[in-house]
């Protein structure tokens, strides 16, 4: 099996998060390549769980979805590459600012950045 090796802040990719997370869509929020010792990727998953929550942030259903879904901020993970299926597409600029911005104050990063 070939498996890629970069994957782009942004990208939406199908990844295995083990049994109980099961496979599942995905957002890359690391930056290509960050670590060269490891091939991995940070991710924050889609789920159809929707329950308002600060952590999760909401989009546009795309077509490849079966049903309107946000990502949780809180499922965030490194991913070996391995784990990682396949890309479906890219994730709209704007979600991704969203994303980024709840990233920020999840982390409590917003005084770290001036």
């Amino acid at each position: 099996m070939f498996f890629m090796t970069n994957f782009k802040r942004g990208e939406v990719v199908l990844v295995d998060l083990g049994m109980q997370a099961k496979i599942r869509p995905c957002v890359v929020v690391s930056v290509e390549n960050a670590d060269t010792q490891r091939k991995m990727a940070v991710v924050v998953p889609m789920t159809t769980e929707m329950r308002k929550g600060e952590c999760e942030i909401s989009f546009p259903k795309p077509v490849w979805l079966r049903q309107p879904s946000v990502v949780n901020l809180l499922g965030i993970a490194g991913v070996d590459h391995s784990r990682i299926e396949r890309s479906l597409g890219m994730f709209p600029p704007t979600s991704m600012e969203a994303i980024s911005r709840g990233l920020i104050r999840l982390f409590g990063l917003q005084d770290a950045i001036q």
